[in-house]
């Protein structure tokens, strides 16, 4: 069961390697260790070599971090820990100006660690949403190179957000109705997208990837959402009444997003807006309990395949020779990360 953590406990619960390292065993094998190569569970943990366990079957020897979003990672597995903790407790995020200043790493570091946590915000396994479920569409401005943001030269991102309709009192996706409105309702999950436009193919296929078939959307009555088959469809159109009225929760988010992307990052820019999404997302569906997000960010963090800087940016990586076959490594090794 995750639980919160104060700054003192944080401190002293991950005050070395051996401390993180044994969370991440936890967290990556909750019963037992098992081997990756074989699935069985024998193995005796090298005193040579950190956080490195050898099977007693098969001979395969496994990093606690290796295949996970922390492989092959030259930073120590406190600096991975601080970071998780800053970027899931502070209440208005962090950005990677802000973590190399706390953590005293260069901005290029600081910068590829809070991208890597970003795109393990996102549960590979997570649940679609369902009950009755707000779709809308709206515009946020970004910013492009290095230059302040200034609202009146920006560029607009498309947006499309779902956010579930939940009934207050009994905390269940299936809110109270009389006539055509919803009674004491609050907001429940979020998914956000950018989308390229509002053509029926786009919306479409951020509904069908997020809402589970057979849920009420609540929408502002747009054309291209007729053509959605398996979905009941309430649309309200807005008219002259203000839209956050008709549909309060899905505005509601937006506002929030565009705040957010303006105060703590001084505007979002184009590219990686869907790694800025999924933090937005991570923190507004763990708005109630923000203080035990961060075991929920490592546990992500703990089954998500490593990405290197190349992978992020989209660049092909140099050193790599182009065209010549890879020597063959030994079948039952695991390069284990290092810890300098």
């Amino acid at each position: 069961m995750a639980r919160a953590r104060s700054l003192a406990e944080f401190q002293e619960e991950f005050f070395d390697e051996e401390s993180c390292a044994a969370f991440l065993f936890k967290r990556r094998w909750p019963d037992g260790f098992v081997c990756p190569g074989c699935g069985e569970r024998r193995a005796a943990a090298l005193k040579t070599r950190a956080r490195l366990y050898e099977c007693l079957d098969c001979g395969r020897q496994t990093s606690v971090t290796a295949g996970t979003a922390m492989h092959r990672s030259k930073l120590p597995l406190t600096a991975w820990f601080w970071a998780a903790h800053l970027m899931t407790t502070h209440s208005n995020g962090m950005s990677a100006r802000q973590l190399q200043d706390q953590l005293g790493v260069t901005y290029k570091t600081a910068w590829l660690l809070t991208q890597k946590l970003r795109r393990t915000m996102v549960d590979p396994n997570r649940e679609p949403l369902e009950g009755v479920v707000e779709v809308d569409q709206a515009e946020i401005p970004f910013r492009e190179g290095d230059a302040f943001f200034e609202p009146g030269k920006a560029g607009k991102i498309l947006v499309i957000g779902a956010v579930e309709v939940i009934d207050r009192d009994g905390n269940q996706a299936k809110p109270r109705r009389k006539h055509a409105k919803y009674l004491d309702t609050r907001s429940g999950r979020l998914r956000l997208a950018a989308i390229a436009d509002n053509s029926a193919a786009s919306i479409e296929t951020f509904v069908r990837a997020n809402v589970k078939p057979g849920t009420t959307l609540l929408t502002d009555g747009h054309a291209s959402y007729s053509c959605l088959s398996g979905y009941r469809h309430d649309p309200r159109v807005v008219g002259a009444m203000a839209g956050h009225v008709v549909l309060p929760w899905s505005h509601r988010a937006f506002s929030l997003l565009k705040r957010w992307a303006l105060g703590t990052y001084h505007g979002l820019r184009r590219k990686h807006v869907d790694t800025y999404f999924n933090e937005f997302v991570f923190r507004y569906n763990r708005r109630f309990y923000r203080h035990v997000s961060f075991e929920t960010l490592l546990g992500l963090a703990a089954r998500h395949g490593p990405l290197s800087y190349g992978d992020i940016v989209n660049r092909d990586n140099p050193r790599k020779d182009v065209g010549r076959p890879r020597a063959r490594r030994p079948q039952h090794m695991d390069e284990p990360e290092s810890t300098g």
